[in-house]
């Protein structure tokens, strides 16, 4: 009798084939890996524990922070709504777009529009000019219609917060007014912007694809930044006496996104990596070119870590370390050949810096909402993928854990606030790493090998029995074999298949053979975790019958 180590190397390796990848891993979901080994990931519990904590519409961004007072926030906006929870609490803070006044004092307040939960591009019906050419004929200079999915972007000014709207107005959330208050347009501010920044250290106000004559919004020029005046975020006219100006960009046709690094801002366009720097007056920044055919796909579709930025474009995954790079990816032809580009711009890149993690969230091809995901972790460099959908992510900070957010079209469960007339489309948030289950649910997860063979794949092979090493197990686990006797030939299970795997098993004899053998792991039981070690299989060579 003599075992064999069955070592894995750690990683989906999507690129070749199952025959290819052996020594490793093919196929996975709700697995992640840490320090070389696969483990299913941290589950997850509803962030606020009352059932009528659903909010209306699709997540587009999550912003958590802390007050002066050490007091935690957590801001969320939907393609229908704005929100602010403290303490537990939900509020609707969703901006006014006109106030009206009638007879006996009444007053009616008006939000601002709603946006669309998917992207649309077509041909079609309305596209052209009205009454064209004639009836039954091709229009000429037609290049249809576009409308994007309505996208949120946060970030800090002090305790308040500035409010984006992709291709729209600039608002800001102000923690004084009290936690019930609206959002309200930034006073002289461009009326719309692709994205906003705040620098740092000096604390500008930067809007990307913003506009070149402040307030009309026909002038937005999808490649120009602006920046207003230090400290003060309702001057961007620049004068002899502020650090307000402007700049065009060259190389690419708009600014999708913008990123805060180390020492500078970086700029991603839709095929370039620019730099911008605060270098004082009388030019206030500096701007660089710094990569070329490196665009990103969508405004969350890249993050900072520790001064090294990592984004998804759309044909591969991208590093800047002080150079662009395309990111190796075992998965990369697995990703790009079922992703629906239409619905890019709700590609999400979450951090999960507890685990070395950026994952980017994204929708399938046959989908218009959110349902795969692509797991990097930046130190081992291994790739892991998965179902999760979560349509926007915020790392711990100013909470324990991460925050993540579900978003169901067609939910039409009870809100946190009466809305008459409301159509379907909920959403629910999460914060994850909290338990091994999914909030009450058991999380089920899978991971599958690639075949191995003995030598050369020489041999037929039977496989005894082997012994199980799994740590911090919870549960009952379940072991596959699959066996086939040449790479194109269809898998059979041994006749033991499946295997029960407990805390307490110390082997497991198995009738398997063939000439290459893989297997899958998999738990689908409430309560149940594990941690995969170095399996040891008793496996001999074996004549052909």
């Amino acid at each position: 009798m003599a075992y064999f180590r069955l070592a894995l190397a750690p990683g989906i390796d999507k690129q070749n084939t199952e025959y290819g990848a052996e020594g490793g891993w093919t196929d996975c979901d709700n697995v992640r890996f840490r320090y070389g080994l696969p483990e299913k990931i941290g589950g997850w519990e509803e962030f606020t524990d009352t059932t009528s904590n659903y909010l209306v519409g699709r997540p587009s961004d999550i912003f958590t922070w802390t007050s002066l007072t050490g007091i935690p926030y957590v801001m969320i906006g939907t393609h229908k709504k704005l929100y602010i929870n403290t303490g537990g609490a939900w509020y609707d803070v969703t901006p006014i777009r006109v106030t009206t006044a009638g007879g006996a004092s009444v007053v009616g307040e008006y939000q601002i529009n709603t946006g669309s939960d998917i992207s649309f591009f077509d041909f079609g019906w309305g596209t052209g000019t009205w009454g064209a050419s004639t009836w039954g004929t091709p229009r000429s200079g037609v290049t249809g219609i576009s409308l994007s999915a309505r996208v949120w972007q946060f970030d800090n000014f002090g305790e308040d917060v500035i409010c984006q709207l992709q291709d729209g107005k600039t608002f800001r959330w102000d923690l004084s007014a009290g936690v019930s208050s609206r959002a309200f347009q930034v006073t002289n501010a461009p009326t719309k912007s692709k994205f906003a920044l705040v620098s740092t250290p000096d604390r500008h106000l930067v809007l990307f694809g913003t506009e070149t004559t402040i307030g009309d919004s026909s002038t937005q020029d999808p490649m120009f930044v602006r920046f207003s005046d230090q400290e003060d975020i309702n001057t961007f006219v620049e004068s002899a006496t502020n650090t307000a100006g402007g700049q065009r960009l060259t190389d690419g046709n708009e600014i999708v996104t913008a990123i805060r690094s180390r020492g500078q801002i970086l700029i991603i366009t839709d095929t370039s990596l620019h730099g911008m720097q605060f270098i004082g007056p009388p030019y206030t920044f500096g701007f660089n070119q710094l990569g070329a055919n490196c665009g990103c796909s969508g405004p969350h579709a890249a993050i900072d870590v520790n001064g090294v930025a990592f984004w998804m474009g759309i044909e591969a995954f991208y590093v800047f370390d002080g150079t662009v790079k395309k990111l190796p990816s075992t998965v990369q032809d697995y990703v790009y050949e079922d992703i629906n580009l239409i619905q890019k711009n709700k590609i999400y890149a979450g951090l999960n810096s507890q685990f070395n993690e950026v994952t980017w969230f994204y929708c399938s091809k046959e989908s218009d909402y959110i349902d795969r995901c692509v797991t990097y972790n930046y130190v081992e460099n291994t790739w892991a993928i998965g179902t999760l959908s979560r349509t926007a992510w915020r790392d711990y900070g100013a909470f324990d854990q991460p925050f993540g957010a579900d978003y169901d079209p067609n939910g039409t469960e009870s809100t946190i606030t009466t809305i008459y007339g409301l159509t379907a489309g909920r959403s629910q948030v999460y914060q994850h790493e909290k338990g091994i289950n999914a909030d009450g649910e058991p999380l089920s997860a899978f991971i599958t090998s690639g075949y191995f063979d003995i030598g050369d794949g020489d041999n037929m092979m039977l496989m005894r029995k082997f012994i199980p090493d799994f740590k911090d197990q919870q549960g009952d686990l379940t072991v596959n074999l699959f066996l086939r006797a040449y790479p194109q030939a269809s898998a059979t299970n041994s006749s033991l298949d499946p295997y029960t795997i407990s805390p307490t098993t110390e082997k497991v004899d198995t009738r398997a053979r063939g000439r290459q053998i893989s297997l899958k792991i998999t738990s689908d039981e409430l309560n149940t975790d594990w941690r995969y070690g170095t399996l040891r299989v008793d496996i001999q060579p074996d004549g052909l019958r």
